[in-house]
């Protein structure tokens, strides 16, 4: 579409995964960005994604054509989409993904407008940091826990 200008996905698709001990996987963005992230906790929690616990199972991990998710032993059960691990393996450093604004704004019922509004932001940085275009600032994610605050005490 002329005129339309679309959001680049780089930051949501793997160019290369690699299993390392203790259930850690070694993932590298198409943006550049290189992470690790541990699934112990998350394999876990699931019944479903249990099999990853076996060291076995977990050294077959691979990226599925496309970059969106790795895979596991050829199955399509085991499988975490490249969002989700980017979102994980931020916060397993001690930062806020894209995931915490999304949840944020989902529990006050939010636009992109209330949220800037509610921020003192603009429209287009919430939808930056939303949709993890840009990486969530800590001033932000402490702005929102403030707001929930006010509006504990308001109600």
């Amino acid at each position: 579409m002329e005129g339309v200008e679309f959001m680049s996905q780089d930051h949501f698709i793997l160019r290369r995964v690699k299993a390392l001990d203790g259930f850690h996987l070694a993932l590298e963005y198409a943006d550049g960005e290189k992470l690790e992230v541990s699934i112990a906790q998350i394999a876990g929690r699931y019944k479903l994604l249990k099999p990853l616990l076996d060291t076995k199972v977990f050294k077959t991990a691979a990226m599925v054509p496309g970059g969106f998710a790795v895979r596991w032993a050829k199955d399509d059960n085991l499988e975490l989409a490249a969002d989700n691990l980017r979102a994980r393996a931020i916060e397993q450093s001690g930062q806020y993904s894209h995931e915490f604004l999304w949840n944020w704004m989902h529990k006050h019922n939010f636009t992109l407008d209330a949220a800037a509004t509610a921020l003192g932001l603009s429209r287009r940085m919430i939808a930056y940091y939303r949709n993890g275009e840009k990486p969530l600032p800590m001033t932000v994610a402490l702005a929102c826990h403030g707001y929930d605050v006010l509006a504990l005490k308001a109600a």
